[in-house]
């Protein structure tokens, strides 16, 4: 039986704030490739500034994929990012060009490159809603505590108040009585796992320096409009009930229109969560293989760029394109 031969791709990785979309626009245009965001909140739509969206201008020159594809109001899973990142590398080869992978979210690479999904996994309704109702009830550290008992490894990727996958990998450890972690070790991957063969680029900062710039973000964001857009959601029923609303910066805001806090206490807290999500990717990429690490510290991104350009020419094994068309 002739198997395909994977498909070599190439993905950039990094903590927060560390230079991956800088780095991804400058090889685009040199590689002639469209870029695939691989980042869970990009996905939603008018969730912009929060979510640090690369603008429309510049996604008018060079074509990205998997930004603005869902309400705010819409469950988005691994799966649909699987389904959809096949299709748009289908349409982006049709076409002759390179599909790049750029973003921060770990499971999503996962699921992607080695078939890790949840939705094979046992599902109990009833256990789920009782897990929920404990999170309202108890808060969502008492929620995120009970899975750092049972799956401390799941615990530690996942922040607290990701409601929606604690409660899931809760779920699936309880109804196999195995680690969420361990059970996906274990269990079959998806099918068309293996199809790509993905090089990861893996960009790092020294720690104080990203910290700086990820409180720079945050203060960009906080003065550019990020206040004013989830007042914008809230208006219209986009609340802390749904998915997108629950990570930090978005249910930080949410809490000071609440009353909650005060908006220098919820800009605090959105750095802080930041800075602890930036320590748990590091600690996930540093996982995944083949990955090359390229330290911005000291390194201009131009320069930086024509180094890993050849990685990548030299992964893909084939001349590319100069230029976007």
């Amino acid at each position: 039986m002739n198997e395909r031969k994977p498909f070599p791709a190439a993905a950039i990785v990094g903590p927060t704030a560390v230079g991956k979309t800088a780095l991804s626009l400058l090889l685009a245009e040199r590689l002639g490739a469209e870029i695939i965001s691989v980042d869970s909140r990009q996905v939603y739509r008018f969730l912009d500034v929060g979510a640090d969206k690369i603008s429309p201008e510049i996604r008018k020159k060079i074509t990205h994929h998997l930004i603005d594809v869902v309400d705010p109001d819409e469950v988005f899973s691994a799966a649909d990012f699987v389904a959809r990142s096949r299709d748009a590398v289908k349409r982006i080869r049709d076409r002759g060009r390179i599909p790049l992978f750029v973003g921060g979210t770990p499971f999503y690479y996962e699921a992607l490159f080695s078939g890790l999904l949840s939705d094979s996994a046992p599902k109990d309704e009833g256990l789920r809603r009782e897990l929920e109702e404990f999170a309202e009830r108890e808060g969502n550290r008492a929620l995120h505590h009970r899975l750092a008992l049972v799956d401390p490894e799941t615990a530690e990727r996942l922040h607290v108040n990701d409601v929606r996958r604690v409660v899931r990998a809760l779920e699936i450890s309880t109804l196999t009585s195995t680690p969420a972690s361990e059970w996906f070790r274990k269990t079959e991957k998806m099918p068309g796992q293996g199809e790509f063969d993905v090089l990861y680029i893996g960009l790092n900062r020294d720690r104080k320096l990203l910290f700086e710039s990820i409180e720079k973000r945050v203060g960009e964001q906080f003065a550019g409009g990020f206040v004013e857009e989830v007042e914008w959601l809230l208006e219209r029923g986009y609340d802390e009930r749904f998915p997108s609303m629950q990570g930090f910066g978005y249910k930080d805001i949410v809490d000071y229109f609440r009353g909650r806090c005060t908006l220098e206490e919820a800009a605090e807290r959105d750095i802080s969560q930041t800075k602890a999500f930036s320590r748990r990717q590091m600690t996930w990429f540093s996982k995944f293989s083949p990955i090359v690490w390229y330290d911005t510290t000291d390194s201009p991104m131009p320069d930086l760029s024509e180094r890993i350009e050849k990685e990548v020419r030299a992964h893909l094994g084939k001349e590319t394109g100069e230029n976007h068309r």
